[in-house]
This record gives C-alpha cells, structure tokens and sequence, in this order.
C-alpha cells in the first residue's frame, strides 16, 4: 500500500493570485538524467505506480524554496510560475524539505533556503560583512527605532529576510503583545502608533512563520489591537475587538466534535476579517508582499471543506434537520446559512475536488431539502436557498435536471422543485426583480442544450425537453397569457413589464435553441400572436421583447412558422405599432424596419403576404426605400410566376455567372490568361446588334424571339455596369449579311486572372443544334465576369430582366477563347 506521508497536492499559482489544483499523487526525489541533476517527482495516484506525471521540477541549487504551516513547500520555477506541494502528513514534508537542503546544503531547520531576490553587488558586500541583524531591546523607549528598522527593511528582500529570522528567533512577536498591552493601559499613543507600524511591518514581511504565532489563538486579538491605532487616524482607534467579540458570535448550527476544526474556522474568519477589514488597502508593491496571507486563508479553507466532508455525522445531522418539520424556522434560517457559507467555501477547491464535493451533498439529500426550504414563506431562508441551488446549477446542471425528471414520477407538477422555482421568479415582491433575474439565468441554465450531455442508452436533451415542455411550461407563461388576452395589455406597470419582459427573453433562448419543443407550442398555443399584443406596452423596452421573438421566428425561415403567420395575420400588429410610433426616428422604428428588410431580401412567402395586405399602409413611408423594395420584389416575384420560360432561362444565366474563388484554373483558361495580346486578337467574341432580335439558325422568329429580346437587353445593361473597369475595342465583321460588332479585350493595368467559364453547349460555334457545321451561328451569348456574387446579385437579375433598357450603346464584353 502506498505511503500516505508522501500523498500531496500539486497546486500552481494563477494571474489571479489564486491557487489552482493540478492534481493529487505521490511525490519523490530522485536522479533524473534528462534534467541532469536531483528532481522532485509527483505520480497521480489515480494511474498506479507508472501513473502520469503530474510534476517533475529540478531542485535548482539557487531557488528559493519557502516551508509554509508544517506541510506546505512553495517555490517560483520562473517569473510568474509559483508552485506548492501541499502534504497530507506534516512526517512527508519534513523529508521532501531535508532532500531539498541537502541538495541546496542548507540546514533543514530553516523556512527557507534562498534569498527571494538578487540585490547588487554593493548590497550583497555590505550584508555578507554582517551575518545577522540586530535588534532593539523590546522596550517602550525603543519602539521608535524598531519601527524606523523594520521600515527601512521593507525595500530589500534580503534585509527583509534577516528581519523576519531576528523577529522569529527572538520570539520577538509575544514581546511585542506583551508592549501593546502596557501602551494600552499607560494610554501611551506614541507606542501604540510606533506598534501599528511595526505590526503592519511583520504581515509585509510575508513569512508563514510568524504568521502561525500571530494567528494562534492567544496572539491574534492583541495582534488585531496592534491595528487599531493607525496614526492617519487623529487618535480614534477602530474597535475591531468589539466588533469580533461582541457583534460576530460564532455559532455551531450542528455541534462540531473536532475542537481542530472549530479552532480552524475561528481562526480563519479572524484572518479573513484581518485581510478585508483591518488591514489597510495595500499598494501594487505591498500586495505582492502578501502573497503568503492570501495562501493561509486559502488552504485553511480547503481544510475546513475536506474535514467536514468527512465528517458524515455531521453532515447527516444537517439534512436531518434542514427537512425536519418539527424544525423552528429560526433553527432552519440558521442551518440555510450554514450550508450557503459551506457552499461558498467550497468555490476555493479546484474542479475534481468541488465534483466530489457536490456528489457528497447531493448523496445526502440536498435537493429534497432544498425543495422543502424554497416552500417556505421566510424570504431570506428562500434567497439563501436560491443561493445554494445556483451553486449547484452552475457547476453541474445535468445533476439537477435529473433529480427533477425522478421526482415527476411520483410527485404533481405544482410541487415539482422547477416550477417552484419559476413561481419564485414569477412571484418576485423586489420591484426590480433582482431575484428574478436570479432565477430566471439558472433556468436558461437548465434549458440550455449546450450543456446537456448524450450517452449511447439515452440523450438528455430529448427527455429533459420533453419533460420541460409537458410538465413546466404553462407555468411559465401563464403570466404572459393572462396579461395578453385583450388587444392591450391588461396590466402595464412597470413590475409587470419587467416580469413579461424576463419571460420574453427566456422564450426568445428556447426560439433559438430548440427546435419542435418550441415550434409546437408556439403553434398550438398560438403564442406569438399575444406577444404581439405587447408591442402596444407603454414600456418601450417590454414592446421591444415582444419585436425581438417575432424577429428570431422569422430568422429561422421555417415555413411552418411562416404560413402561421400568414394564416393568422400576424404583421398586423407590428404594422399598427410602426404607424402609431410615426415619423420618430428611435429604436422601435428601426427594430420594425429591419425586420421588414430582412423579409425583402431572404424570406419570399411573407413578401408576397406583406404587399398584398399591408401595402396601402405602408405605400406612403418614403424616407426608406425598404417598403418600395418589398413592392418590387413582389412584382419580380409575380412577374416569374406569369412567364415560367422567363425564370427557366434567367436560372440558366445565373448558374453560368462566374465567381471569382480559390478553385484552380483548367488547361484550356490557363492557355488564355498566358496568351499574348497579338493571339487574342485572332480570337472574337460575337454579340447581336442591341437592336436585333435573336432568331433562329434555320431562320424565322418563333418563340425563342419573344424569350430571348429581354435576354439580350439584360446582358447589355450587365456588361455596360462593367464598362469602368474594363477596356474594350470594337471592330466590326459581317454576319449573315448584316453588321455586327465585334470586340477584342486588353487589360490595361491589371494582372488578376478571372476564372472564365465557356457558354452553353448550344450557343457554342459548330456544337450540334447551332446550325451547320461550318455555318456562323446567328447568335452567341456572353456572359458577365462577376467579381463577387453578392447575395442581393438575384435581386438585381431580377429588375433587370423583362425591363426596358435604357442604354443605346452596343454591349461590351469580355472577349471569350472560342473552342477550336
């Protein structure tokens, strides 16, 4: 079996100045070849005796390792690196700590082996001529010259160093105390503001030491009294002595057994109080100097955590009593706080520890319990309860859904522990709702699929959903559908508003991140129509909401949704709200015409449905072009529907559009981009006359001359918006016994290469169905060059296509390579 002396936890300190766990195992010393020197080895126990390595660190010779409270060793690796082994047993650190001074040849009654800092040479030669320093007599008379002492050491580690060994050699500390207690009695202000300087001096001196003399139980009052008589005072001493002795009492809940442990808790609020309240605020450079402040309150806690974890008896008694009815409700407003505060200690221990830790609590009951506490009347036992319950949802939500879901099989929905809670949300007596907004973060918490997990036998997600929807759901918005069942809000205060507006925005999460949950209750529940109901709120904040959840439906642009909101003719009341807010230019009239335009340009249902019953309401709003947009796009949309064989050949155009993207060019494009510009000039793109009609090869104009004339003015109009950017020359050539021109293309001042892609295999010279071999076609169409492919490209197809065009000029292309 392993040897429990060398069991340690490895700890490393963060930007924070906050100590974090990096694991537990068992630590050595040994040779390591790749470090070349005596290392210290620390194996998790969790993987055996060939288990990971948590820590290999090289004892450097001229590091300063720090002894802390019988079984801690600190040490700084580099710069901002701190590390700490903190031992079970006090025997393991007393041999890891020889190992090391053997190696540093230090003598292992030392607390330290190094000093923290190098000083200059100069300071080196003077404090190498004296090898200790020398202290005052500990008298009245010569408190003035201790303090000058002890704060003309401060500046410099190494004197800092000497002064900490005089003042713990000497027992120097109790002399002081016994100084403080003559001054206190002689009233002698002089001494006791030399003692407060000299006292503030030692906690600066930052050493573990003489911390554990003045926080012991008979030193750390009179210590606590040292500070009170600061001198920036004018003479009038804080009473902190009364306030810990006659204000703070201690009080045991449950009787603690340990007197270690109940001596471990006074002491640490105490020190605790000491470093909040006594202490003045230190500068950047004294904070640093307390680093060693900070790690005794912090491993004192964790103590305290892990021994009354262990301590099963005690804990048994606590839930015992937290769920027994005979309890008096202040004997229970006591053990809520208790188990808040232990809760609260509990934040100090790293993940591993902290899961175990709510695995203990939640073994012994404490969701029951808290079940029974939030029933209560007393509203500080149910905040603290509220407390607790964020504890534990935040740290491990699927631990709390799946009490919830057990406990829906044998209990009614009105007492199920997550409708109590949105009753506590609900019936909120704060007129800020701070408890509220409490509640209602954990239960977005709960909701969240993001953190809920699926296993091969179950998904968490689907049951808890399922369950949330059935049996959770309609106490939700049950305030929302009480307040919504008239054109108006029938309450509009503004607690109420604030409320709808918390349950608005739990809605809009579960819009965005459930799918058929949501989607079915909002259907058959026909709830988006009594949230537009709000958007006639006098609060502009709570109509807002009610925007924002219609907003996020239409986003999905799921037609489900989007044939609800035709049936129902659910824009009527946002059109109302944007007419009755007028010309004013704030936020409701920007939230309602973003939601418009984003209709315009992704979702074509709800277009058409706007226009056709909205658009005498909206026609006259002229100061955005967003309502005329709609109008056009429905004409577009219409236009489409009415000519088919229009739309057939404007999706032919628009597959061939070329984009300009990272895929590589083919032989026959490369050759292209390689040729000089003497070869491209054998090389012709032919166009029509912008006059002409496209007809047949075999002649006679047929069908394909009403389809193709729109055609041909939108690649004109197309390839003219280009005309700035691109140089082309014209010729002409005969064709058919007419004049057509005939343009070569140069680049001028550009060398980026466009992938060009070849027209359709009908319009192509010599290809089958173009007319005779040999013969020139009538007609070619080119395509446009597009840069990019703007998502609004189609919109602009569409204007284009079937109107008139405006332009005379002949149309410009790119001159495409023709196929041999």
């Amino acid at each position: 079996m392993t040897d429990t002396r060398r069991r340690v936890k490895v700890y490393t300190l963060n930007e924070d100045r906050q100590w974090d766990d990096r694991g537990t195992g068992h630590v050595s010393s040994g040779y390591v070849e790749r470090l070349k020197g005596m290392s210290l080895l620390v194996r998790a126990e969790s993987d055996g005796e060939s288990g990971s390595l948590l820590l290999e660190s090289k004892i450097n010779p001229n590091t300063a390792y720090q002894k802390q409270q019988d079984t801690l060793i600190v040490w700084s690796e580099a710069e901002n690196y701190d590390l700490a082994l903190s031992f079970q047993e006090k025997a393991g650190c007393d041999e890891i700590w020889e190992k090391i001074c053997q190696v540093q040849g230090k003598d292992p009654s030392v607390d330290i082996t190094q000093e923290l800092v190098d000083e200059s040479e100069e300071e080196r030669f003077d404090d190498m001529s004296s090898p200790g320093l020398e202290l005052p007599p500990c008298e009245l008379g010569h408190l003035e010259e201790l303090a000058e002492l002890v704060a003309s050491s401060l500046p410099s580690p190494l004197r800092r160093e000497k002064l900490a060994l005089a003042v713990e050699n000497e027992g120097y500390i109790r002399k002081l105390l016994e100084l403080f207690r003559q001054c206190e009695d002689l009233e002698n202000a002089d001494g006791l503001h030399h003692l407060y300087e000299i006292v503030k001096g030692i906690f600066l001196l930052n050493r573990t030491a003489l911390f554990e003399v003045m926080f012991s139980e008979e030193c750390i009052m009179d210590v606590i009294g040292c500070l009170e008589h600061d001198p920036a005072l004018d003479g009038l001493p804080r009473r902190h002595r009364d306030f810990l002795t006659k204000t703070a009492r201690f009080k045991e809940v449950i009787p603690i057994g340990d007197p270690e442990l109940r001596a471990k808790i006074h002491q640490t609020y105490r020190v605790q109080y000491i470093q909040d309240m006594v202490l003045p605020t230190p500068s950047v450079f004294e904070e640093n100097m307390l680093s060693t402040l900070h790690s005794f309150i912090f491993f004192n806690k964790v103590e305290i955590v892990g021994m009354l974890q262990d301590d099963e008896k005690f804990l048994t008694d606590l839930f015992a009593q937290l769920t027994d009815e005979a309890t008096d409700d202040d004997k229970r407003h006591e053990l809520v706080n208790f188990l808040k505060e232990f809760c609260a200690f509990s934040q100090t221990l790293q993940p591993q520890n902290r899961d175990t830790f709510f695995k203990t609590l939640s073994n012994m009951g404490i969701l029951p319990a808290l079940e029974v506490i939030l029933g209560m009347d007393d509203v500080q036992v149910r905040g603290a309860a509220t407390d607790i319950f964020s504890y534990l949802v935040e740290y491990n939500p699927s631990m709390v859904r799946e009490f919830i879901m057990q406990e829906s099989q044998q209990n009614d929905d009105d007492i199920l522990l997550i409708n109590l809670i949105i009753e506590h949300m609900i019936c909120d007596s704060d007129p800020e709702l701070g408890g509220a907004v409490q509640l209602m973060g954990l239960l977005r918490t709960l909701v969240d699929p993001e953190n809920m997990m699926a296993t091969a036998n179950k998904t968490e997600k689907t049951e808890f959903l399922s369950f949330f929807y059935k049996h959770c759901m309609h106490v939700l918005s049950a305030p929302l559908l009480a307040n919504t069942t008239d054109d108006k809000p029938s309450r509009d205060d503004f607690q109420t508003s604030q409320l709808l507006a918390l349950i608005l925005e739990l809605l809009t999460f579960c819009v965005e991140h459930h799918t058929y949950h949501i989607k079915n209750y909002i259907i058959n529940k026909d709830i988006l129509r009594r949230v537009l109901v709000l958007t006639a709120s006098q609060h502009a904040f709570l109509a807002l909401c009610a925007l924002r959840f219609m907003r996020r439906i239409i986003g999905l642009k799921d037609e489900f949704y989007n044939r609800y909101i035709m049936k129902n003719f659910l824009f009527e009341p946002v059109v109302k709200a944007f007419l009755n807010n007028g010309a004013r230019y704030n936020l409701m009239n920007s939230a309602i015409i973003e939601m418009f335009e984003y209709v315009r340009v992704d979702v074509k249902s709800l277009t058409a449905h706007i226009v056709e019953n909205y658009w005498k309401s909206l026609e006259d709003v002229d100061y955005v072009q967003t309502f005329k947009g709609l109008k056009l796009r429905y004409e577009q949309q219409k236009e489409r529907q009415d000519n088919p064989k229009l739309d057939s050949m404007r999706s032919i155009l628009r597959n061939h559009r070329f984009r300009r993207d990272a895929r590589t060019l083919d032989d026959d494009e490369e050759m292209w981009f390689n040729a000089d510009e003497e070869e491209l000039e054998d090389c012709e793109a032919v166009v029509p006359p912008s006059d002409n009609k496209i007809t047949k090869a075999s002649g006679g104009a047929g069908e394909n001359e009403d389809l193709m004339d729109p055609i041909s003015k939108f690649m004109e109009r197309k390839k003219l918006k280009d005309s700035d950017d691109k140089e082309v020359l014209g010729k002409s050539s005969s064709l058919s016994g007419r004049q057509s021109p005939s343009f070569k293309l140069s680049f001028s001042g550009s060398t980026t290469k466009t992938s060009l892609s070849s027209p359709p295999a009908s319009l192509r010279p010599g290809s089958p169905g173009s007319g005779a071999k040999g013969s020139p076609p009538t007609a070619a169409a080119v395509t446009k060059v597009g840069l990019v492919d703007y998502p609004d490209d189609d919109e602009e197809d569409e204007e284009e296509v079937g109107g008139e065009s405006k332009e005379e000029t002949p149309p410009l292309s790119k001159k495409s390579k023709l196929s041999s």
